[in-house]
């Protein structure tokens, strides 16, 4: 496996912790590291909410991204609460496919770390409604 996914892997695992921030926010339980075109890592982390108003560590991991003046992922990885890899929601699809349409297909995800099983976003999202 490409030693970039460990990098990843360390850099989503570095921010990953539950914080119980108040009441009704809680964060930390999922982590996620995007690789950008350029080959930064960009984190982020699951924010819950007693309402709609959470996101996700892949959106939260792209956005940090797009602050940071990037458009284009290569690779996302995702921590989940027992540290296992997984894929991401739709709604993370989504972003992912209105951020980079015509090229969202080859966006690499790692679907399980310890089996270095990785698929592409097109593998996962072959009949999106933006080609």
């Amino acid at each position: 496996m490409d030693k970039i996914w460990n990098e990843m892997y360390e850099a989503a695992a570095a921010v990953k912790g539950f914080r119980q921030i108040s009441d009704y926010v809680s964060g930390g339980e999922v982590s996620a590291a995007v690789l950008s075109k350029s080959g930064k890592i960009y984190t982020g982390v699951c924010i819950d909410t007693a309402s709609t108003l959470g996101i996700c560590a892949e959106r939260n991991a792209i956005f940090n991204m797009i602050t940071n003046g990037e458009y284009e992922i290569d690779k996302v990885l995702a921590i989940l609460p027992d540290g296992s890899s997984g894929a991401p929601c739709g709604a993370c699809r989504e972003l992912m496919v209105q951020l980079m349409p015509g090229r969202y297909q080859d966006i690499e995800i790692m679907m399980d770390m310890e089996t270095g099983r990785i698929m592409t976003l097109g593998e996962l999202t072959p009949e999106w409604w933006i080609k």
